[in-house]
């Protein structure tokens, strides 16, 4: 995404430094080799300059703008790098999604994690943002219709970084609600995973041939997850109406139609443990069940706590006993959307 953020930018006109990280020297090698990027499949603009790890103080050069792209278990290494290149007055904005939880369960979202290691005199002078919404990577980069939301504390900022981005093609709109925005963009890639169990049920039945999907179970997990973002929101200080639009269930939507957390929730939903699901993908990088694993740990301890009630949630700790305790899939149904009132069974005078 980090990569397929250069599109909106040079077509705009702006001059953008491509920075790998120790992981992605082949990348950067083919950009300047070929003018592709291979994981795109796309050619970059001439626009774009690609530049190594050890070439990233000439990259920041003059920067105004500092995009941070790495997946969710590299932004404390991220933030380490940004600590020693950031300067007074750039505007720092993220595209990785996930929490982070404190030993009492209190959760904390990424871009606060991405700037506490920046000494404090040059932190409280940079401005700090994220991107968040329904974007696949690989449709930006192929300039289709997107929209999406900078969320951040500083209107003014958020203006300017929307109008640096936005085209005809990319749209995007500013919301003060950072924490709300954070929390459905970390919780939708774990509803979106489960979502994917669906599918994977059926092949578990034998079912996997029948022209009749399961489709009613995928929208009933969907208005479950949907309801369950709104109650993250709310729980950790944000705007439960952010869940109703792109932040929340228009990024749980383009989530769940495909993508490494909705292939590994097809895996599991065959009967897979998790380890076995996510060797046969090839172990990658899965921001869902990562996530699944914070939430579900930090429920525990926010139930202990009475913060939430125990009957708060099941959706997603049921996701945690699949993912995090690799116990067999068994859907709560009954107790979704409040709790199904008990089934009465009429009998004869």
């Amino acid at each position: 995404m980090g990569s397929a953020m250069a599109a909106p930018l040079a077509d705009n006109g702006h001059d953008v430094r491509l920075v790998g990280t120790h992981l992605d020297r082949e990348i950067v090698d083919a950009i300047r080799s070929t003018g592709v990027h291979p994981g795109l499949g796309r050619e970059v603009s001439s626009a774009v300059r690609a530049f190594q790890l050890e070439e990233v103080e000439a990259a920041f050069e003059d920067a105004e703008i500092v995009l941070s792209g790495v997946n969710s278990d590299g932004v404390e290494w991220a933030a380490e790098r940004l600590a020693a290149l950031l300067r007074p007055g750039q505007l720092v904005i993220a595209v990785t999604k996930g929490v982070r939880a404190e030993r009492n369960g209190d959760l904390r979202i990424l871009p606060d994690v991405l700037a506490e290691r920046v000494p404090a005199d040059v932190r409280e002078r940079v401005g700090w943002a994220a991107i968040v919404g329904p974007a696949i990577a690989g449709e930006v980069a192929a300039r289709r219709e997107t929209c999406v939301v900078f969320c951040g504390t500083d209107q003014t900022a958020l203006d300017r970084l929307a109008e640096a981005f936005r085209t005809d093609w990319y749209h995007a709109w500013t919301s003060l609600d950072l924490i709300g925005c954070e929390i459905c963009a970390a919780a939708k890639n774990c509803y979106a995973l489960g979502i994917g169990l669906a599918e994977g049920e059926l092949e578990r039945r034998g079912e996997g041939d029948s022209p009749d999907r399961a489709h009613n179970y995928e929208a009933a997990l969907f208005a479950q997850s949907a309801v369950e973002i709104r109650q993250w929101a709310s729980l950790l200080g944000g705007d439960p109406g952010t869940a109703a639009w792109l932040p929340g269930v228009g990024d749980l939507y383009v989530t769940s139609t495909g993508g490494r957390n909705v292939r590994v929730g097809h895996l599991l939903g065959t009967g897979l443990g998790f380890g076995d699901a996510a060797a046969r993908l090839g172990n990658p990088t899965l921001e869902g069940a990562a996530a699944i694993k914070v939430f579900g740990e930090a429920l525990g301890k926010l139930t202990d706590r009475g913060a939430v009630g125990e009957d708060d949630f099941p959706l997603m700790r049921h996701l945690y006993e699949v993912i995090g305790l690799e116990r067999p899939l068994n859907m709560p149904w009954s107790r979704f959307f409040g709790g199904e009132p008990t089934r009465r069974v009429a009998r004869s005078a």
